[in-house]
């Protein structure tokens, strides 16, 4: 079906739902690069205002990639429900724009209408919409999930500690792990991006996170990041793994890229669930994404890469997860050109996620050579405190030394938790408060030898 809209004495016509959608996004370098970008702003405007137009029942009828060749689109249209759509089901995509940012429209009929959206219609509503626009929609949508603590309630923001090392250097991780829990971070969980697939190495991090977790009864969470391969063969050698890890993407050629499919995606799951290690909660995958992930693998099949991103979360609510992490600048300016692009990607992927029901965090990052600095992360982590993002990042100095990126560091979740009066997850600040840590309140105490963290911190690192 093509679709047209006319400006003045110009009439645009767009051959099919793909190419609409693709030229009503916000511009963006990745897709120029794939050459599905509007060729001008008043095409862009002409593709929003067709766009507005297009009922939502289109999205079902329509696939952007053939449901007979790709399992996400399957995966999209089999677990529908059509009860859940039934509620919007008269609206098209302007329609549906205006219901989302309505005072009458809260948090429990967004839950109620969540399994009735397609990421298509998702991906849709959001190129009509403002940055202020997805920051009030997103804060109507708390996603909250459970394992040794509780992530995602109203009003609280957690931090995953990052504590990564360019030679997986267990001392070296285990100081920067310290460091990041006495600025009270760690609550979304404690993960390392391991500079080695090494199953020894990767068991060895995972022993030594717990051990420290079990000394001092930490209500948190740990993950190593490796391949969902090599965590099942971790969990078959009895290592202690928590949170489950894979990054994931929103087409089946792109996930296959990554080695992975839905069935791997499910044996790694349930592989998960039979350490029945949660203590509040068996929420335990942990899944990262990125705009532009489907065109690097070239698997996007003309689709732009903000409905690709949020197709990828489609694939992550089906295992119902812990967290949810957007790494938005990470992949390059190739695909986001500068802060500006970057700001809106965050913005549309925290947006979406949340309304598909999936407990969003994000990155807020950039790497050396994009347009980007310090101070627009500033502004999108602003942005997102305020949008109510589950969780961040915190990296020593905001500067990966194993990655080479540029992030946030304990100071900025110190920063925009005390601007916005955010909390940890409830388990996490009552330890941090009998940890001498941080007061009643919140705030961090000054330090001093007598804390019981500190106490034991050499004897504890003298048997890492």
């Amino acid at each position: 079906m093509s679709y047209t809209e006319t400006i003045g004495s110009r009439t645009y016509r767009f051959a099919d739902l793909k190419t609409l959608l693709a030229k009503a996004s916000p511009q963006r370098s990745g897709d120029q690069l794939a050459g599905v970008a509007a060729a001008s702003e008043e095409e862009r405007v002409a593709a929003r205002m067709a766009l507005a137009q297009v009922p939502l029942r289109t999205f079902l009828n329509e696939a952007l990639i053939p449901y007979e060749s790709d399992e996400v689109t399957r995966l999209v249209i089999d677990d529908h429900s059509p009860q859940a759509f039934a509620e919007i089901s008269h609206l098209t995509v302007g329609d549906f724009r205006n219901w989302l940012l309505s005072s009458t429209t809260d948090a429990e009929a967004l839950t109620r209408i969540a399994a009735g959206l397609t990421p298509e219609m998702v991906a849709a509503v959001s190129k009509l919409m403002r940055n202020q626009d997805l920051i009030a929609a997103a804060r109507k949508r708390p996603v909250i999930t459970r394992f040794r603590n509780t992530v995602g309630l109203p009003g609280h923001m957690s931090v995953r500690l990052q504590p990564n090392h360019p030679t997986d250097d267990v001392k070296g991780i285990a100081a920067s792990m310290l460091d990041g829990l006495m600025y009270g971070c760690g609550d979304a969980m404690i993960g390392i991006n391991p500079a080695s697939d090494n199953l020894a190495a990767i068991t060895r991090l995972l022993l030594m996170i717990d051990d420290f977790r079990l000394r001092y009864q930490v209500p948190t969470q740990s993950c190593v990041l490796t391949h969902v391969t090599n965590t099942i063969a971790a969990i078959e050698k009895g290592a202690p793994v928590d949170l489950v890890f894979q990054s994931i993407a929103g087409t089946e050629k792109a996930n296959a890229g990554f080695g992975i499919s839905l069935a791997l995606l499910q044996e790694a799951y349930e592989a998960g669930l039979s350490l029945k290690r949660g203590t509040v909660g068996n929420n335990l995958m942990y899944f990262e994404t990125g705009q532009g992930s489907a065109l690097s693998a070239d698997a996007h099949f003309g689709v732009d890469q903000q409905t690709c991103e949020v197709r990828a979360y489609a694939v992550a609510r089906k295992f119902n997860p812990f967290l949810v992490n957007t790494v938005v600048g990470f992949i390059g300016p190739e695909y986001l050109y500068d802060g500006k692009q970057i700001t809106r990607a965050g913005l549309e992927d925290h947006f979406c996620g949340k309304l598909l029901g999936v407990p969003m965090g994000c990155d807020i990052c950039y790497t050396n050579h994009a347009e980007a600095d310090q101070d627009d992360m500033d502004n999108l982590l602003t942005l997102l405190g305020v949008a109510g993002i589950n969780f961040i990042m915190g990296i020593p100095g905001a500067d990966d030394v194993m990655l080479n990126y540029q992030s946030t560091s304990f100071h900025d979740a110190l920063y925009v938790r005390d601007v916005l009066g955010l909390r940890r997850a409830p388990e996490f600040e009552e330890w941090l408060e009998s940890m001498q840590i941080t007061d009643a309140r919140g705030a961090l105490l000054s330090a001093s030898p007598q804390q019981p963290l500190l106490e034991g911190a050499n004897d504890w690192m003298g048997t890492v």
